[in-house]
């Protein structure tokens, strides 16, 4: 095999690489993810050895913009509310509501996100949860400037994030095909 032949394979095989790490980052970061509210059980009325059962289950997950919250029940409802409202556990104009058994709400913000039951007594009881959305790893174009901001832990910019594996790729290519 000529040198010319050699460094063609080469060249071609790290454009390869860098196309693949690349597409593969775009699929990470365009992803979302369907969450079950308790898992089995459903929204219901927590029992009263577990009055923070939703809490702790929204604190087990990690939300980003585009999941989806999927409640099912029997004759309730999922209220979205303000924290002030559901502190109070009541809210008389929710922002979200839904009485139909079987509620899929999505996050289109970051932020905390409030979720009541509007069943008399119900909220009182436990059911009532607090999610945390987190930002994506991409910026989301937004004409909306009433998004509350959000905690950045944990989050990685992506074009370090691609830049770096652009990088890795690249030098081990160079050393292994030189």
């Amino acid at each position: 095999m000529d040198s010319t032949m050699k460094i063609t394979t080469n060249a071609s095989f790290v454009l390869f690489l860098t196309l693949l790490v690349f597409l593969l980052q775009l699929l990470l970061v365009q992803s979302s993810a369907d969450f079950e509210v308790g898992d089995d059980k459903g929204w219901v009325v927590p029992d009263s050895k577990n009055g923070d059962k939703y809490n702790q289950w929204a604190s087990k997950n990690r939300f980003q913009i585009n999941d989806t919250i999927r409640f099912e029940y029997k004759k309730d409802s999922v209220l979205v509310v303000t924290d002030s409202e559901y502190e109070k556990c009541r809210s008389t104009h929710p922002i979200f509501f839904s009485n139909n058994g079987d509620t899929i709400y999505k996050f289109e913000r970051s932020g905390l996100f409030y979720f009541i039951s509007g069943v008399a007594g119900h909220c009182e009881r436990g059911q009532k949860m607090i999610i945390k959305v987190l930002e994506n790893e991409t910026p989301q174009p937004s004409g909306n400037t009433t998004d509350t901001p959000s905690d950045h832990s944990g989050a990685v910019n992506p074009i370090i994030q691609i830049s770096s594996s652009y990088f890795i790729v690249v030098f081990i290519s160079i050393f292994l095909f030189a």
